[in-house]
């Protein structure tokens, strides 16, 4: 099974049928008090976490019934290679059980490791990234914009941003530190939504440590689509079973010198 060009319009429907019913599932929620459970690596998790996955997957289980899911909350089900839908209810639960809007819910398409399909939704703020492998990304909401990556000429004047300063290793921290000390400034916190920050024009330069499959494999189709990358702190795609390293940019021209710094 495979998404070719003429299959990938109909898997987009089924792509955004699932971002609403996860909208649905996480509104009723957001600053309602809820109580957040810490999961075996410390990240928290909710109720609102758990309901808007069994939502997505629902749509997924009733319109590709043939298709493997990963999950963060339940994990990987069906097939285990071709066509398979990644999907992260809350990113950023942080920010959803704080009453911040900096989170998303993420659902991605990928054919092997390839992300074809790619959306950020924001269900409180209502604005949704929609990336399609081969297509300009797409952007909707009421707070004005348009997709694009911002043609930043030189790491010098970036706007960096980055989730937490703590997220990197005694390994990884060096890197970045280099990094930031050769951009014009540093923001901190995001999550997904700085990505979409990114396609924007907004934000030049993002680093991460450690994401999961349920974290940038959504962003890829977003990112690439706006005309900027994401890749690994070498350059290469990002794996499944990669260590998560993510260095994502609006203008792909900075690579190099942004790998210099990373892995000096």
């Amino acid at each position: 099974m495979s998404a070719s060009t003429d299959s990938l319009p109909g898997y987009l429907e089924v792509a955004l049928a699932a971002a609403d019913a996860a909208a649905e599932a996480v509104r009723p929620y957001f600053r309602a008090g809820l109580v957040a459970d810490d999961k075996s690596d410390d990240s928290p998790v909710t109720l609102a976490d758990r309901a808007a996955e069994q939502a997505m997957r629902a749509v997924l289980g009733e319109r590709c019934p043939g298709h493997g899911i990963i999950g963060e909350e339940f994990g990987a089900t069906g097939a285990g290679g071709g066509l398979r839908w990644v999907l992260d209810p809350i990113d950023g639960t942080r920010a959803f059980i704080t009453g911040r809007t900096t989170f998303g819910t993420l659902i991605a398409l990928i054919e092997d490791e390839t992300p074809v399909i790619g959306i950020i939704d924001q269900p409180i703020t209502r604005e949704r990234w929609v990336g399609v492998a081969g297509r300009p990304t797409v952007f909707t909401g009421p707070l004005g914009g348009s997709a694009g990556c911002r043609p930043c000429p030189a790491l010098a004047q970036a706007e960096l941003s980055c989730t937490s300063p703590d997220i990197f290793t005694d390994q990884t921290r060096p890197g970045f530190e280099r990094l930031r000390a050769g951009v014009r400034r540093t923001s901190w916190g995001g999550d997904c939504y700085a990505f979409g920050l990114l396609a924007l024009g907004q934000i030049d330069v993002i680093v991460e440590n450690d994401l999961k499959p349920w974290d940038w494999a959504a962003l890829v189709p977003v990112i690439t689509g706006a005309g900027g990358s994401v890749t690994d702190w070498a350059g290469k795609p990002l794996r499944l079973d990669g260590p998560g390293e993510t260095l994502a940019l609006g203008n792909p021209a900075l690579l190099p010198e942004a790998i210099r710094l990373l892995v000096a």
